[in-house]
């Protein structure tokens, strides 16, 4: 759809959190059947390797929690959004739980106003059975151990998958480590640029320019451990978005006036909706 509404041969995908190791398991299955519409990728606070750090979240991630949480799932259907957001909250409970109870609940003070109080709170639920295969991957760890899952019968191997990839990670990340995201960005066969930025989850994918305090790495090539890149890696003041942009761009073609956004769309008598103009940077 993308590609017909753009004019595209190829695009540029992005990833964020989940939805990046679903996008790689895709690019995989595409690399398999000679498919290359995938000009480059993007990761966002993407870990892919579940075993590079121990964390309070796969500390308890177990085969009998995910039997568990799959049968209670099965039930509804569903995963709620706010049960998940309240599984993220006591990963770190001193922060995102018993400091709002004391300032709100004892002393009676209002919720300071917080842009990423409002991001966190925008949840949406997600299938259970998805949700039930997101945790069995935890278990086997499929995207650095090649073969381990098969994703519309094609094995899954970031090997396979040769285009660019941008991936980026935050230093103080307790749901993606940045060191899952970079085991998992040295698994894939194309030429891989690694940024690490100084701040959480959130605050990584959320890091508009003017920002003071914000900062990030970049390094020429990844190396074999983490440790031996991050000693080799530049420091840069301000967001990896302006970095990103101009990364992206270079992998994209001339800014081109598209006719249309959305689908095709007619009316009951078969008149076509009208649809207003955008601009957009096509992929080469």
């Amino acid at each position: 759809m993308v590609r017909s509404i753009s004019r595209s041969e190829d695009i540029n995908l992005t990833g964020i959190c989940v939805g990046g190791l679903t996008t790689a398991a895709l690019l995989s299955h595409l690399s398999e059947k000679g498919d290359t519409r995938a000009n480059s990728l993007t990761l966002v606070v993407s870990s892919l390797d579940w075993e590079a750090e121990q964390t309070n979240l796969t500390m308890f991630i177990s085969p009998q929690m995910v039997d568990m949480v799959k049968r209670k799932n099965t039930s509804t259907g569903v995963f709620e959004g706010k049960e998940m957001g309240r599984v993220f909250a006591w990963l770190r409970p001193n922060d995102l739980v018993w400091s709002y109870w004391v300032n709100n609940y004892l002393l009676g003070n209002p919720p300071p106003a917080f842009d990423i109080l409002y991001w966190n709170n925008d949840n949406t639920r997600l299938p259970a059975k998805f949700h039930g295969q997101i945790l069995e991957s935890a278990l086997s760890n499929p995207f650095v151990n090649p073969g381990r899952m098969t994703v519309l019968g094609s094995p899954v191997d970031l090997g396979a998958v040769k285009c660019d990839v941008y991936s980026v990670s935050g230093t103080t990340d307790h749901i993606a480590p940045w060191k899952g995201c970079y085991h998992g960005a040295q698994g894939f066969g194309g030429d891989v640029e690694f940024v690490l930025c100084g701040s959480g989850h959130i605050q990584s994918i959320i890091n508009p320019p003017g920002n003071p305090k914000a900062k990030y790495f970049t390094g020429d090539k990844l190396l074999e451990t983490l440790e031996t890149w991050l000693e080799s890696a530049k420091e840069h003041s301000g967001t990896w978005w302006d970095h990103w942009a101009q990364w992206l761009q270079s992998r994209s073609g001339e800014q081109k006036a598209t006719p249309s956004v959305g689908v095709e769309r007619t009316d009951a008598r078969g008149r076509s909706t009208p649809r207003p103009a955008m601009w957009c940077r096509l992929a080469r």
